[in-house]
């Protein structure tokens, strides 16, 4: 029980950090909005990923493994049905220039900015349940 509350508290912070760094994701609705989304999104990573798994087991086989991924893309998508408040859209890059290299202005759609959102969301998760079990 308590490492399901630790879950969804992370996800919950983790969405935060997200609307923080990508433009195209909006959350209206303040903590109770965060809190929900937090409680949905781990509840779909405990219910909907393993049975997700399970049928796309034969695509997974197929790419070797790098299909899993869209399934956190999936499971994204179905967060912005299920919690209207959370919403996903496209934006533009503005580029960026570090240390002689440079990252042109690019437009993102909607099917990128939700493979970015959902690639965010895993590191920062990552990052933060790293956090919290090392210190």
């Amino acid at each position: 029980m308590k490492n399901k509350l630790t879950n969804f508290l992370l996800y919950a912070f983790a969405l935060f950090i997200l609307t923080l760094i990508l433009p195209g994701v909006k959350i209206s609705g303040g903590i109770p909005t965060y809190i929900i989304g937090g409680v949905v999104l781990s509840l779909m990573f405990l219910i909907i990923k393993p049975v997700l798994n399970i049928v796309t087991l034969p695509l997974n086989l197929i790419t070797l493994g790098s299909f899993s991924f869209f399934i956190n893309v999936i499971i994204l998508y179905l967060l912005t049905v299920f919690v209207p408040s959370i919403s996903i859209s496209s934006f533009a890059f503005s580029g960026i220039k570090f240390a002689g290299f440079i990252v042109p202005k690019l437009y993102v759609n909607t099917f990128f900015a939700f493979v970015l959102a959902s690639l965010l969301l895993s590191f920062i998760f990552t990052s933060l349940t790293w956090l919290i079990r090392n210190k």
